[in-house]
């Protein structure tokens, strides 16, 4: 599961990453990426609590 989610994060990552070079839909992208830091946090955190 976590390996999907760091799949997930990478590729939110690249399109945050072309849309503020191109400037399209910046603010969903910018949403996404807030998600996508959201997510990898709540995954760092409970990683650490079951190892």
């Amino acid at each position: 599961m976590a390996r999907i989610l760091w799949i997930i994060l990478a590729i939110v990552v690249a399109v945050w990453l072309i849309g503020f070079i191109i400037d399209i839909i910046g603010g969903l992208i910018h949403l996404l990426l807030v998600v996508a830091a959201i997510i990898l946090i709540v995954n760092l955190v409970t990683g650490r609590r079951k190892a």
